[in-house]
């Protein structure tokens, strides 16, 4: 199948210089790009590892600048996990 893109000239120039440091050509590359699209949504959404959850919580709380910090006494043992504690 023969499939027709029109790519504005930014995306052109992006595309042309990662296949070109990859040493292949643009249209090979675009077709690694949409094969690898297509194979990543048919696996589904998987479950972050432990590290990439924690690279995201650092993140996203290096976002939040203006919230306070909490002492450990805030939240105690007891009311978080009530009789399992």
């Amino acid at each position: 199948m023969t499939i027709r893109v029109e790519l504005n000239p930014e995306m052109e120039r992006q595309l042309a210089a990662e296949a070109l440091g990859r040493g292949v050509a643009r249209e090979v590359y675009a077709q690694r790009l949409l094969r690898e699209a297509i194979a990543s949504r048919s696996k589904g959404h998987r479950r972050a590892s432990q590290e990439e959850f924690r690279a995201f919580l650092d993140a996203l709380a290096s976002k939040a600048s203006n919230l306070p910090q909490l002492r450990k006494e805030t939240f105690p043992r007891e009311m978080i996990y009530g009789e399992h504690a």
